[in-house]
């Protein structure tokens, strides 16, 4: 009778679990630190945190600058500091550049301002394609660009991690920052969308 053994790997978070076990075990994990990491990861960490960024730097020239400048700086402002937004870079879109996030060798993310990644930016698909066609991805994904917007895709490395500053939509005049950060998706901070003023949202944003 045969005796092979099943090699298939146990789920990820049963091996997340054992791991956790391991280390309480021998005293190299903090009391309570896995449960407060995963409070911040829950509520710290959010895209609307970069949509206010975001708003800011389109209300205030000077934060703007800041923000282009040292993003990093310019996030802490609002405390949205700590792991994966220790070296924070801002990518300016104009109407003929859009600037596009992606992760080649994993999923990396800037946590603090973009909130953890989406399952679609983690996938191979994504990270394989949108380097070499670009455009094309970017319609499939529902942003279909004129051919005369340049499209820079950004890998984000050990140390880097990029928000992208969109370009204000026009007819947004007079816009609380509120308001305006309504307009301002994860999509959007990551490049693969454009800000859209919903009807919905025109007569609010003027109050």
């Amino acid at each position: 009778m045969s005796n092979t053994l099943n090699k298939t790997a146990a789920p990820a978070s049963a091996r997340a679990y054992a791991l956790k076990n391991a280390l309480q075990e021998r005293e190299l994990l903090p009391e309570g630190y896995v449960e407060k990491f995963t409070e911040i990861m829950e509520n710290d960490f959010d895209p609307a945190n970069g949509a206010r960024v975001v708003a800011r730097a389109w209300v205030d020239p000077a934060y703007r600058e800041l923000l282009l400048r040292d993003a990093t700086a310019a996030c802490d402002q609002f405390g949205y500091t700590g792991v994966q937004g220790e070296y924070i870079v801002a990518l300016e879109n104009t109407p003929t550049l859009q600037n596009v996030i992606v992760c080649t060798l994993c999923s990396c993310t800037a946590w603090p301002v973009l909130g953890l990644p989406p399952d679609w930016y983690k996938s191979f698909e994504y990270r394989a394609r949108v380097v070499r066609e670009s455009r094309t991805v970017l319609r499939e994904m529902g942003l279909d660009l004129p051919l005369d917007v340049e499209i820079q895709v950004w890998d984000t490395t050990a140390e880097t991690r990029y928000m992208v500053l969109p370009f204000r939509p026009a007819g947004t005049e007079g816009w609380s920052e509120e308001a305006l950060a309504l307009l301002v998706t994860k999509d959007v901070l990551i490049g693969i969308a454009r800000p859209e003023v919903p009807a919905s949202l025109e007569r609010m944003g003027r109050e």
